[in-house]
């Protein structure tokens, strides 16, 4: 048993005889939660986002809604005007690296984050 799994109380669930699914309390799971790192490699979506992405929307409109902007604010950030943002958040829109770079920068996300 690692250092780790003996301060965890946890539950081993197995599927066809091998280890599946690891079930901690949640108290728990939120302290490590709270104690992860994400590798600067890793790029983080939530799931509000992926779920809006999968139904069709621009990653760019997701995340503005995601962080509960309208597209009135993060045009303003932009100093671009609202029905410039709305074309950029077109679905089929295959905006400029340089126009995520700025839309990242107002979002405070990477260009990563935006890339379809």
């Amino acid at each position: 048993m690692s250092a780790l799994t003996r301060h965890i109380d946890h539950q081993i669930i197995e599927m066809n005889g091998q280890p599946a699914f690891a079930v901690v309390p949640m108290a728990q799971f939120k302290k490590l939660a709270e104690q992860y790192t994400p590798d600067e490699s890793e790029i983080i979506f939530p799931h509000e986002v992926v779920k809006a992405n999968v139904k069709g929307d621009s990653l760019i409109k997701a995340w503005r809604e995601y962080l509960g902007l309208t597209q009135q604010e993060l045009a303003d950030r932009l100093k671009i005007s609202q029905p410039a943002l709305a074309k950029i958040e077109k679905p089929d829109a295959n905006p400029r690296h340089s126009t995520l770079q700025k839309i990242a920068s107002a979002l405070d996300l990477s260009v990563e984050q935006l890339e379809e």
